[in-house]
């Protein structure tokens, strides 16, 4: 017992992380580790003999459970309990992945999956109602459309336990669907899974000149997709402004938020990440280029918009690079890293703070707006904020009564960060259309 205890607690500590995020594959320059640490006797602690007596009682309530509960429970099950009881007092980022946990959180941070490429909903019945097939995708040369209907997968009824993860498998591996569309007879479909890339970016624009970025979420992949959407909204005409639209964005991979703010940055400290692990404190630095030679830049944000999210709107703001429009941001101001397990599992852990270029903590705070918009125009407060959160990891500068912002969907927020980008580029605000002049009731006739 006193071996296999052991070996978890080496596991966990030497593995490496999968997506160890306050260290980016290609990154922006780094600073030499900062000597200052959350803990100045971190480094002793780590390096601590293990506790005999406290695994003494573990060891005993472990045999007393196994021996007398109730209900029998294998070594297994009361193993995988005690691990995942180390991370139950823990914030509520630090979690514990199963196998299948642990590979849908890889694949999302990669921003890539092996499946079919196809949005569904769990409906009634039960079926899978295909919201919408990816371009390209196997489902969309199969012809599947929006509104069809799964109701089989591999000869087999879906059910609401699996819900969609039949659909997803090695890519190159076939699988056999069952269809329902409309009131035609059911029909079978076989599709041969790929490998489908998710995008995160999508770009339009507003107004000649000005252009809009919406990123969905934090990836692999994000910064390059961002950059591509630059140069293609800069054919059509120089930007003389872009709106980012980071609304409802719960973070991601911290290097990909570094690699767009390097992207719109010419030098200066975009974030510094300190945790307790020795060596482990970094800085992150911009290096010469800006994707947009200076034009002016609107982040817009809102209680969704979360870690990298802020990561970036942080480091934009306290460089006076962009304007923040919107509403407070959630306030998670924590770095998590995946530690993997030998037996496929993983252990997402919190292991740093992040700090903006001015030395600020959002942790329980968020990033406030220069603009603040409130939805609908009545500005309702939420309570959808990393402050709220149970057991929460307390923040630097995180004060009691501090109330969230709000979640801004619709297009409002869009026209309001669009005017701001327009005052930053020196256009002039059009005229408020004149009044129309009162018309008299016509002789004898009174006013209806």
């Amino acid at each position: 017992m006193r071996r296999t205890l052991l070996a978890v607690a080496l596991t966990l500590a030497v593995a490496p992380p999968l997506h160890a995020q306050q260290q980016p594959a290609t990154a922006p320059a780094q600073d030499a580790p900062i000597a200052a640490s959350d803990d100045p006797s971190a480094g002793a602690s780590a390096n601590s003999a293990v506790p005999l007596d406290e695994i003494r009682h573990f060891v005993t309530v472990y045999d007393s459970i196994r021996q007398a509960y109730v209900e029998p429970r294998s070594d297994a099950q009361l193993m995988h309990a005690a691990v995942r009881g180390l991370l139950f007092d823990l914030d509520p980022h630090s979690v514990y992945f199963d196998r299948d946990d642990a590979a849908d959180f890889d694949a999302d941070a990669e921003g890539q999956y092996d499946g079919l490429g196809v949005e569904v909903q769990q409906q009634p019945g039960p079926a899978l109602k295909i919201v919408a097939p990816m371009d390209g995708s196997p489902a969309a040369r199969a012809g599947l459309r929006a509104g069809d209907l799964i109701t089989g997968i591999d000869g087999k009824a879906v059910d609401t336990d699996n819900g969609s993860k039949p659909l997803r498998g090695k890519a190159g591996t076939p699988v056999k669907l069952t269809i329902r569309r409309g009131n035609a007879k059911p029909f079978d479909v076989t599709l041969v899974r790929e490998k489908i890339v998710v995008p995160s970016v999508q770009s339009k624009l507003l107004e000649p000149g000005f252009g809009y970025v919406r990123a969905s979420g934090f990836q692999a992949n994000t910064a390059v997709e961002f950059e591509h959407a630059v140069a293609s909204l800069s054919k059509a005409a120089p930007m003389r402004g872009l709106v980012i639209d980071l609304r409802s964005n719960p973070g991601g991979l911290l290097n990909a938020a570094v690699q767009m703010a390097d992207d719109l940055l010419d030098s200066g400290v975009i974030v510094s990440t300190r945790g307790r692990l020795k060596g482990g404190d970094t800085v992150y630095r911009a290096t010469p280029g800006d994707l947009l030679h200076g034009a002016p830049v609107v982040l817009l944000v809102d209680a969704g918009s979360a870690s990298a999210s802020e990561v970036l709107a942080g480091a934009l703001q306290d460089s006076r690079r962009a304007r923040i429009v919107g509403s407070r941001t959630f306030g998670k101001g924590s770095v998590q890293s995946l530690l993997p397990l030998d037996n496929g599992d993983a252990v997402k852990l919190t292991t740093a703070r992040y700090y903006t270029p001015k030395d600020r903590s959002i942790q329980g705070v968020g990033i406030v707006p220069d603009v603040a918009v409130h939805a609908d125009g009545r500005g309702g407060i939420t309570e959808y904020r990393e402050a709220a959160l149970p057991g929460h990891l307390r923040g630097d500068n995180e004060m009691a009564g501090e109330t969230g912002g709000e979640v801004l969907p619709g297009d409002q927020a869009i026209s309001v960060a669009l005017a701001e980008l327009k005052r930053m580029a020196g256009v002039p605000a059009a005229p408020a259309p004149a009044p129309k002049p009162a018309t008299k009731p016509a002789a004898g006739k009174p006013p209806r």
